[in-house]
């Protein structure tokens, strides 16, 4: 009788065994289960995710398609600027250089007046005929206007001189020169150099003797620091 009662508690407990292990299973089954579908579940989230990922990089993009639009712009406008400022500085100094064979100058610099035109002295037959400009020998004698030059050589009581022609009636004449530079004909433009000062022919030291005249000739001349003044230079 105990070995049927022992039979039968073995038998209940097999069978409770059994279901306690059906139960486990089902539970281990139904983590594994949920853990699947979370998985499962997961990339749809990540999808999800990745939007504004791929928003921030055409944004990037776009940003700097008009970064590069811009400094384009601005490029194209610095360039615009720059040739037009250097059209403008060409203007300018093809206006000064307009100016310059136009205007007048005076014929030497660095210089300190000597005598002056109609000045009486034991130097001169006449009274003086142009204005003397003090400067050492070897000074720089430039044109004082735009010309051709008339003579260019010895002038007697002017030592080696020249004579340039400025248009009808309008000659300058520069006198004492220890070089020449330039020749007969040769044409001349407003402060160009033509010769260095000395103290060639009837001189008493090293200046430049300045005329302007209305012939090419002595005794047609005029005073020539109103002259200049007139033309507007302070001499």
């Amino acid at each position: 009788m105990r070995k049927i009662s022992t039979m039968k508690n073995r038998t209940l407990k097999s069978v409770t065994g059994g279901r306690v292990a059906v139960v486990t299973g089902g539970l281990v089954a139904a983590i594994a289960l949920g853990s699947t579908a979370a998985m499962a579940a997961a990339p749809a989230h990540h999808e999800g995710a990745t939007a504004p990922v791929a928003s921030s990089a055409v944004q990037a993009v776009q940003k700097q398609a008009a970064d590069q639009k811009a400094a384009a712009v601005k490029k194209a406008a610095d360039a615009k600027a720059a040739a037009e400022a250097k059209k403008a500085n060409e203007a300018k100094k093809a206006a000064e250089a307009k100016a310059r064979v136009n205007g007048w100058v005076t014929p030497t610099t660095h210089y300190v007046l000597g005598a002056g035109y109609a000045q009486a002295g034991p130097h001169w037959i006449h009274k003086h005929s142009g204005q003397d400009f003090v400067v050492p020998s070897g000074s720089t004698v430039r044109a004082a206007h735009t010309g051709t030059v008339v003579t260019a050589g010895w002038g007697g009581a002017y030592g080696n001189n020249i004579v340039i022609k400025h248009g009808s009636h309008l000659y300058t004449q520069y006198g004492h020169l220890s070089k020449i530079e330039v020749h007969l004909g040769e044409k001349v433009t407003t402060g160009e150099e033509i010769g260095k000062s000395g103290s060639t022919g009837n001189s008493t030291g090293p200046h430049l003797h300045f005329e302007v005249r209305t012939t090419p000739y002595y005794g047609s001349s005029v005073e020539p620091l109103h002259f200049l003044k007139v033309h507007g230079v302070n001499a």
